[in-house]
């Protein structure tokens, strides 16, 4: 059974025990006491690991782990410090993270913040290169049928690259001596933080242009850099810079470091070029060589026009030859002709005697004897027609004591004695003048004059 009179043994109610003078601790103060203790010790650190779990919080920091083979140790960037990662931070990818050690008391933890993030040497980031560039092909953006056909001659090349290097004045020399273009520059950094972004922003703004804007769409794009490390061209080998290439619908030249070197820029433009100054021999063709191809096409179709026309002159040559002579063609036809013509000329006088013999008879029928009779004939019908006329003139009978009546209103003949009635006012033609008359209807019987001597005439 424990003495309870034993120091070490436990109480229900804690008291303070003889030569323990410190007061309890919080667990507070100890965590506060294990963060300095912590910062101070390692306030500047470097690890190597490799990134496990990494993610971006909304806020813009981030989150991972560095382990080994024999242990694992939290880590945070603030947004600041991940904005400045020159490379995009994956699983699997061996690190160098400079920062300081410090504790999280709400978890009871320690970890580092990482101030600088860089690659583990060449082979981590070789290794990131293979990583970024299996994933990419798989999405076909290395695809040879995604390829574009470069234009023969274009007029307007775009060139995406530093403006004060000796790059762009190798492009422009060589093009000016090859086959002067219209070239617009895109300035841009090729190396350091923001350049792939920058070089990205380049190529969709030449994309976006358009057709017939007031400065002319290039028709060629060629995205170029010296050489370097891999370090120095890894801006080329980001994914904003891959995806902005191969999604760009101009042609691309990607001539990035010198022939040895190889970006992912190079995989997904249209054609690769082992340098700059090669890019621009590739852009355009060489305008003394077109001149003389120009020319040599003209004196061949000079000599092919030459050797035709001459060929055209030998065949006509040879069908004159076996064409019949012309004597030989017309003699049927001549013969012909004047055999017509002697036909035609009998026919003319058959014709001319027989209208002479018809104009003889004619002037037989015209002697003056006949001429006389006939005469005669015609005035003693035209005296009978006289004589007919005079026995059938209206006025004639009225000479002998008939009148004819018409109305006086409407001057028409009347030849009955209902018409006679229907007009009631007559006129009375007679031999020597005319009389106004008035029918009284009464008795059936009209009659005319001054004074009627009975009832219904007047």
């Amino acid at each position: 059974m424990p003495d309870p009179f034993d120091d070490d043994m436990p109480r229900l109610v804690a008291e303070a025990r003889e030569g323990d003078n410190a007061e309890p601790l919080s667990v507070g103060e100890l965590s506060l006491k294990l963060k300095r203790m912590v910062e101070g010790e390692f306030g500047h650190v470097r690890l190597r690991g490799e990134i496990s779990g990494y993610k971006r919080a909304a806020s813009g920091h981030a989150y991972l782990c560095l382990k080994d083979a024999d242990a694992v140790i939290d880590a945070v960037m603030w947004r600041g410090a991940a904005a400045l990662v020159p490379f995009a931070p994956q699983d699997g990818i061996e690190v160098v993270a400079t920062g300081k050690l410090t504790t999280y008391p709400g978890r009871s933890k320690y970890q580092i913040v990482i101030e600088r993030m860089e690659l583990a040497g060449e082979g981590a980031l070789m290794a990131l290169f293979e990583k970024l560039k299996a994933q990419l092909a798989g999405e076909g953006l290395f695809a040879s049928e995604r390829k574009q056909p470069l234009p023969f001659a274009p007029r307007t090349i775009g060139v995406v690259t530093s403006p004060t290097g000796a790059v762009i004045r190798d492009i422009l020399h060589r093009l000016a001596d090859r086959f002067p273009s219209h070239v617009l520059v895109w300035p841009v950094k090729v190396q350091g933080q923001g350049a792939a972004e920058e070089v990205a922003a380049a190529v969709r703004g030449f994309d976006a242009m358009p057709a017939e804007g007031p400065v002319r769409r290039p028709d060629l794009v060629i995205v170029a850099r010296g050489g370097g490390s891999i370090e120095d061209l890894w801006a080329f080998n980001e994914e904003v810079v891959v995806r902005a290439v191969a999604a760009c619908s101009i042609p691309i030249i990607s001539a990035v470091g010198h022939e040895t070197d190889t970006s992912l820029c190079d995989f997904a433009a249209d054609v690769r070029a082992p340098t700059p100054t090669a890019a621009a021999e590739m852009a355009v063709p060489v305008r003394a060589d077109l001149a003389h191809h120009v020319a040599t096409l003209a004196l061949r179709t000079e000599r092919y026009a030459r050797r035709y026309h001459e060929r055209g002159g030998e065949q006509l040559a040879a069908l004159v030859r076996v064409l019949p002579k012309r004597d030989a063609l017309l003699g049927p036809q001549r013969q012909r002709a004047d055999d017509v013509g002697a036909r035609l000329d009998r026919a003319l006088e058959r014709r001319v005697t027989s209208a002479r013999g018809v104009l003889d008879r004619a002037a037989g029928a015209l002697r003056p004897a006949v001429l006389e009779q006939r005469l005669a004939r015609a005035s003693d019908r035209l005296k009978g027609f006289e004589r007919l006329l005079e026995s059938v003139h209206p006025e004639k009978p009225l000479a002998r004591g008939y009148a004819w009546v018409e109305g006086r209103v409407n001057g028409k003949v009347i030849a009955s004695a209902e018409a006679a009635r229907a007009a009631g006012a007559l006129k009375l033609h007679f031999g020597d003048g005319e009389v106004d008359a008035r029918v009284e209807r009464g008795g059936g019987k009209s009659y005319a004059g001054d004074k009627p001597e009975q009832p219904g005439l007047f």
